[in-house]
């Protein structure tokens, strides 16, 4: 008897300056069993973005386009932007046994959960706030009115945490324990008996 053999959707959002894509830089490092689903979104690229990479850069009018078509699995606007997961390739991926990544919006991490009933999500935060502040303020990249929005956000995503499956504290160099933590997490799913109603049926088959 095998424990079931499909990927999991894992939703891993949080505030922005939470460190997101280097503690999932750490998952996909760490497993192949891990994918991550490439975002599209209208903001434009930062510097050393690549486009397919980091996210697919698209215009305001393709993205409703892709909307009205039924092409996004969720989609969410944050700070003036629209932000969404493509639908296709997620559902391919989850059906070969890969763990698909969405790391996204807490808005999106909730439509995804009424979408997907059994998706993992996981709400990743810094220590405290000052630490928030203080990497937002480091990247450089952010004007002032930029950052204080992005901290306004910030708190009102920390208020949606009793609507996540698991928080996971990420540290001032520790994104590779928090790594650890959340493969730790989807490997107690994968147990999960919810997960894998085949098993008597196996079982009395032997």
């Amino acid at each position: 008897m095998d424990l079931t053999d499909k990927g999991i959707l894992l939703v891993i959002s949080g505030p922005a300056g939470t460190g997101k894509g280097t503690v999932v830089s750490n998952i996909l490092a760490r497993s192949d069993d891990y994918a991550l689903s490439v975002s599209a979104t209208t903001r434009a690229p930062r510097k050393g973005e690549v486009d397919g990479v980091q996210y697919h850069f698209v215009t305001r009018a393709q993205f409703e386009q892709k909307i009205e078509d039924g092409q996004m699995l969720e989609y969410a606007e944050y700070v003036g932007n629209y932000y969404g997961t493509p639908r296709e390739r997620v559902d391919a991926m989850l059906e070969e046994g890969i763990n698909v990544i969405l790391e996204i919006e807490v808005v999106g991490a909730m439509k995804i959960k009424k979408l997907v009933p059994d998706a993992v999500t996981v709400l990743l935060l810094p220590p405290d706030y000052k630490t928030l502040e203080a990497r937002l303020r480091g990247r450089g990249t952010n004007t002032e009115d930029d950052i204080l929005k992005r901290l306004e956000q910030a708190k009102r995503e920390v208020g949606n945490f009793a609507s996540y499956d698991y928080i996971v504290i990420n540290e001032d160099g520790a994104s590779d324990e928090a790594a650890l933590q959340i493969i730790s997490i989807v490997d107690a799913e994968k147990h999960r008996t919810a997960r894998n109603l085949h098993i008597p049926v196996d079982f009395m088959a032997d």
